[in-house]
């Protein structure tokens, strides 16, 4: 999806101020709202209930030029942070939001609510700066912003710094202080990965609530619609060094939702060292999150590494009631990547916790073949085993937390460091696995029990070695595929009949 390019690109203009010459570079122009109507904790849900008893209907679009714009040009356009909502008051935070156009044809309700009224934001051109020539194009009743982003003082001192921004479809994201934008979550996923195409639910309207002074929690509402379902969904977003985002959702089912995905998360993963033979690049890797981290209800903690395959792979991981899971940035240093621009070492991971019975179901990974980086080809979300009934209402509730490495450490069992693939001289390939230098450590690498299954070809019961950079235990051994086209191994150390490590799980194609 390409949204990550034009995300990545109003990210940086937005955070700057009047550019010298810029027209529309008016600061007396802030945002505005319009006449004020009650609100309360069952707004949102009554809207949504209303919409999923009829018909869906998709909301009108903003005049045709708006949506013909080029992405130069859609860049010349962006928001004046001097107009931003609250601007020269004593609350804590700052509302901006993002221009119509291009990959987002249709506007989005905000509202900003305080003292039990929720009041409309206008729509205003001058609120916008522009870069160049922006072309003089025609307004309709249907103009509206495409999205908000918040920001507050996370230095102590004195700037407003950008953390979370709500924009397309039902897409979110945030940052930990100091992070660079990465991954993304959604509010729902729903066919992805499946032949028939995917569903993209819209956030179609926003209720951002005042923040009191002093407070790091600003509590955004949202009203999702797809054909298929409707929804209200409550974030209370507390900013930080681990962002944290408690999610209370509602779903309204118009059909049988038996395609859903709950909680998704969508990132990006081009290559590392089980692909380099695929790609001509200075860099050593390229990816927002190496590796899906599960935290299963049987109790065991899972390490899938990533990889970009050259057809679409769909993974199930069944569970019941699970833990925790999320896509995680576990390469924190530099000289991973080598690169002086994206910043992947300063990219977040995502670590949801689940809240309540979830059941029965899978945690799914999709895998989707890309060779640019500029594509989300990494989607992984919960999907319960019972379809949600057409007609029926499903509550969600869960924690997002966003940081350099917001998964528990459950117990003291060494996390995978690095997966590396590579051929033979003799034929076949090695897989190394790198592990953490962890609390258990120093002990007797010949006391360690190496377990390797592979479901086809052959592997070596694997040799285990002190790796001298992290002192943690590397593991090696040789994969024959024969005639394999596939195969799924399972790898963990074990000391005293007890898990050591991790259990490493990993799918390789033969293309």
């Amino acid at each position: 999806m390409l949204r990550r390019e034009v995300l990545q690109s109003l990210a940086a203009l937005a955070a700057s101020a009047a550019a010298p010459g810029a027209a529309f570079a008016r600061s007396d122009a802030p945002l505005t709202t319009g006449a004020a109507a009650p609100f309360n904790a069952q707004t949102v849900l009554t809207r949504a209930r209303a919409l999923a008893a009829t018909d869906y209907v998709p909301r009108p679009a903003i005049p045709q030029d708006w949506q013909n714009l080029s992405y130069d040009d859609y860049r010349k356009l962006f928001f004046d942070v001097r107009n931003a909502y609250w601007n020269g008051t004593d609350v804590p935070q700052r509302l901006d939001v993002f221009a119509p156009g291009l990959y987002f044809p249709r506007a989005v309700e905000i509202n900003i609510v305080a003292d039990g009224q929720a009041a409309p934001l206008i729509f205003d051109l001058d609120v916008f700066q522009q870069r160049g020539t922006f072309p003089d194009l025609p307004q309709n009743d249907h103009m509206g912003y495409s999205g908000l982003r918040l920001r507050a003082d996370l230095l102590d001192n004195g700037k407003m710094t950008e953390y979370a921004v709500f924009q397309g479809a039902s897409y979110f994201r945030a940052i930990g202080t100091g992070e660079t934008y990465g991954l993304s979550a959604r509010g729902l996923a729903l066919g992805t990965g499946e032949p028939e195409g995917e569903e993209f639910p819209d956030f179609t309207a926003f209720w951002v609530e005042t923040p009191t002074q002093g407070d790091d929690t600003v509590t955004v509402h949202a009203l999702m619609d797809s054909p298929s379902c409707s929804g209200a969904f409550r974030f209370d977003i507390t900013h930080g060094t681990e962002l944290t985002m408690e999610v209370d959702a509602t779903l309204f089912a118009r059909t049988d939702l038996t395609k859903v995905g709950i909680a998704p998360l969508t990132s990006m993963f081009l290559f590392d060292a089980k692909m380099r033979d695929r790609f001509s690049d200075f860099r050593p890797a390229v990816h927002d999150s190496d590796g899906l981290l599960i935290h299963n209800g049987a109790g065991e903690q899972i390490w899938r590494p990533l990889s970009n395959h050259t057809t679409l792979q769909v993974s199930y991981f069944g569970d019941q009631n699970p833990k925790g899971f999320g896509l995680m940035q576990r390469k924190r240093e530099f000289s991973d990547f080598a690169d002086l621009e994206a910043l992947y070492h300063n990219r977040p991971s995502v670590w949801i916790t689940p809240h309540g019975d979830w059941g029965a179901g899978h945690v799914m990974l999709v895998e989707i073949p890309a060779d640019l980086e500029i594509y989300d080809n990494i989607v992984s979300f919960w999907r319960p085993s019972t379809p949600i009934a057409a007609g029926s209402e499903h509550q969600m509730r869960y924690n997002l937390t966003w940081a350099a490495d917001p998964a528990p450490r459950d117990g003291d069992l060494l996390r995978v460091l690095n997966t590396a693939i590579g051929a033979r001289m003799e034929g076949g390939l090695v897989m190394v696995i790198d592990f953490e230098d962890g609390p258990t450590m120093p002990f007797d690498l010949e006391d360690v029990e190496i377990l390797v299954r592979g479901s086809h070809g052959k592997t070596t019961p694997g040799i285990l070695q002190r790796n001298p950079e992290t002192n943690g235990p590397r593991l090696a051994f040789t994969f024959q595929p024969e005639d394999a086209r596939y195969a799924e191994f399972r790898v963990q150390l074990r000391l005293g009949g007890k898990p050591l490590s991790e259990v490493w799980l990993y799918r390789w194609t033969l293309a």
